[in-house]
């Protein structure tokens, strides 16, 4: 099996491709909120902000229990930069990159070999009591 970080980065460009990327926190909550049943996986980035960031912190804790809720996988990076590169053409495009989500397609008939062994990782993840995973993403 290839490592989770290569099948997250396959994921993460296929769905860009698809146009079923959501970045950012507010726009993230949005989604969730509105249509949780849409939303297949999703991604939270930590920096040095995060350490100093109250708000970003009780944000995450809350993403991370929606998903809990609604059986949707998710993961840890550490490099935001690095999945800057990989969502966006300019990082300036991303100034709040610290969650990314990828929605199922509109017809729901597309299936993503690197989602699905994301999804996997992610459930024997949680079997070793490892509720988000950290996933380090590959180099160029």
């Amino acid at each position: 099996m290839q490592s989770p970080g290569k099948s997250l980065k396959e994921a993460l460009l296929c769905a860009q491709t698809e146009e079923r990327l959501t970045v950012g926190v507010y726009e993230s909550a949005k989604i969730m909120t509105e249509d949780p049943d849409s939303v297949s996986f999703c991604v939270l980035a930590m920096d040095e902000e995060f350490e100093c960031d109250i708000a970003l912190q009780i944000h995450f804790t809350l993403i991370q229990s929606f998903c809990f809720d609604n059986d949707i996988s998710i993961v840890r990076v550490s490099d935001m930069q690095r999945l800057v590169e990989i969502v966006g053409d300019k990082a300036e495009q991303f100034e709040d990159a610290h969650c990314v989500l990828i929605t199922n397609p509109a017809d729901g008939s597309w299936e993503d070999p690197a989602l699905e062994k994301l999804h996997l990782f992610c459930e024997e993840s949680r079997h070793l009591n490892d509720w988000v995973p950290e996933i380090s993403l590959p180099e160029r």
